[in-house]
């Protein structure tokens, strides 16, 4: 995949090698003219001879080594022969070591891949938790930590990310603690730099009415509900209604360990959860007030009971079997059969989400008020809310909330003593413009009895 350190790796092989380097791009050996891109391929092993031992690296390989075909054009296939006869051809190169990366090593020639070309095949796919807790140590060396800051805690919450996204997070959690005025970057900048990254850019702009953002409270609400009390479903990291893309607002889970596997008590739990909002809806508002919201949750909870019955073998009716439902030579019965197990166990996941939503109405009250009032709420504080067991990295968010709760607080107490003061200049300079204006007229009166009296003495001198 891209953004895992392909590029990178090169260099280090370049570094720890201490020979000669030559690097190069797959589509820098194209040109309008025929004939141009196989005599740069000539000219760059021509020189990696003369400089041999040495090490020829060949980046985005596919745009040039790609499998051929009847109708490409003659300079592509030209270029391509070239690369091949100089890799292993009817003279041998000695000394000149040949590396390549590409993202889509499926679309490469078959005779460049063979043994005797290009005799390895290395993978690199995107790092596990402790390959993102160092490279995350590793992006953080230039920046200024605070303490509390564990890495172990981001790096589980991060799955699938790449070296580059990685990197990326590292680098908006330090523009967001410069935009707060912050000294240090710490736990909520870099939760922060995570979410924009997972779930897109706040759009605080949005006009939401008041009606909306309460039923989007309780479908959020119904959601997190379903996943905190459902064995096997995934644990919350957090949940908003705050727009964010196309979305009105969302709950995102996050295993807490890399997922190689799926059991089915897993996938039974996702299909409850993405269940669990259009039913908050239809409980607290009533059948005829469900909205469109859940359009997206139907989708994607029958892509995945259909992938249940057609791919997993997880139904009894249909077996073990494993067919293509996009099949044209699929028959009508096997379809109807599909159709029909991808119905009941949506109508199961339904009820199970429908059940354990009206035994724990009040809590969905509570964290739907509390969603209106907050907008966002994480993981930890979900948990606390419904009285449940804390998990690891919890105690770093609460620490963290606690302090951004007295920075906030001692904001609202310095405010307050500002306005004191004002309040006592006024008492003694007078409420309003009231002071200034006396002020004015007593300086105006002093400077008339000034004026009266010099012209007094004036008057005295004159008639003595």
């Amino acid at each position: 995949p891209p953004g895992t350190g392909k590029t990178m790796l090169a260099r280090a092989v370049a570094g720890e090698a201490q020979v000669p380097f030559f690097y190069t791009s797959g589509s820098e050996f194209e040109e309008m003219f025929v004939g141009v891109g196989a005599r740069r391929v000539r000219d760059l092993f021509k020189a990696a001879k003369q400089a041999a031992p040495c090490i020829v690296f060949i980046d985005e390989i596919d745009a040039v080594g790609s499998a051929r075909n009847p109708k490409d054009q003659q300079n592509t296939r030209m270029t391509l022969n070239q690369l091949l006869t100089e890799l292993d051809g009817f003279r041998k190169n000695e000394g000149v070591i040949v590396l390549a990366a590409t993202n889509t090593p499926e679309t490469l020639d078959k005779a460049l891949v063979r043994p005797g070309r290009f005799d390895r095949t290395v993978a690199v796919p995107n790092p596990d938790v402790d390959g993102r807790k160092q490279i995350l140590a590793v992006h953080a060396q230039g920046v200024k930590v605070a303490k509390g800051v564990d890495w172990e805690v981001i790096a589980r919450g991060t799955p699938g990310f790449s070296g580059a996204d990685l990197a990326n997070l590292v680098n908006v959690a330090a523009l967001k603690a410069a935009l707060d005025g912050a000294k240090e970057v710490g736990m909520s900048q870099l939760e922060h730099a995570k979410d924009r990254i997972m779930m897109g850019a706040e759009r605080k702009s949005a006009v939401v009415a008041e009606e909306n953002r309460r039923l989007t409270a309780y479908h959020e609400g119904g959601h997190a509900l379903v996943a905190l009390f459902t064995e096997g479903a995934r644990p919350i990291h957090k949940a908003t209604i705050v727009p964010r893309g196309q979305s009105l607002g969302m709950v995102m889970q996050l295993p807490e360990k890399d997922e190689l596997n799926l059991t089915k008590k897993q996938l039974l739990a996702m299909l409850d959860v993405t269940m669990g909002g259009r039913v908050a809806e239809e409980l607290i508002f009533g059948a005829d007030q469900v909205t469109t919201g859940a359009s997206s949750d139907l989708r994607q909870a029958t892509r995945l009971a259909r992938e249940m019955v057609t791919k997993y073998g997880f139904s009894e009716r249909l077996g073990l079997a494993s067919t293509d439902y996009g099949d044209y030579g699929l028959s009508h019965e096997s379809r109807g059969h599909i159709e029909e197990e991808v119905k009941r166990m949506l109508d199961e996941a339904n009820e199970r989400a429908a059940k354990l939503l009206k035994s724990r109405e009040k809590d969905l009250h509570m964290l739907a008020a509390k969603l209106l009032d907050r907008e966002t709420l994480n993981g930890a504080e979900l948990r606390r809310l419904c009285g449940l067991k804390e998990k690891a990295g919890d105690a770093a968010f609460h620490a963290e909330a606690e302090k951004r709760e007295k920075r906030e607080k001692q904001g609202r107490t310095s405010g307050s003593a500002k306005g004191g003061e004002s309040e006592k200049e006024k008492e003694i300079f007078g409420a309003g413009g009231g002071g200034a204006d006396a002020a004015r007229s007593a300086a105006a009166a002093a400077k008339a009895a000034a004026a009266a009296a010099k012209a007094a003495a004036a008057r005295a001198k004159a008639a003595a």
